[in-house]
């Protein structure tokens, strides 16, 4: 498990923010679980958990820069 700084990637980043409306509406016209919060315990506890974990144990760039410019 890492603690502390993450590693930015600009290319995650990009794709993160260029990901449409369009497709999420489509996602989820498809499936109804599509975007809900809490469906990751059901449909893999263990994945979740970790993901629960590692949030709270690391930060980015972006966190660190909201704290000094607060």
């Amino acid at each position: 498990m890492k603690i502390g700084p993450r590693k930015p990637s600009l290319k995650k980043s990009i794709k993160a923010r260029t990901t449409g409306k369009i497709k999420r509406k489509a996602k989820s016209a498809v499936n109804p679980l599509y975007g809900k919060k809490g469906t990751g315990w059901i449909r893999n506890p263990k994945k979740a958990a970790y993901n629960k974990v590692y949030r709270k144990t690391t930060f980015g760039i972006g966190d660190l820069l909201k704290k000094i410019f607060k």
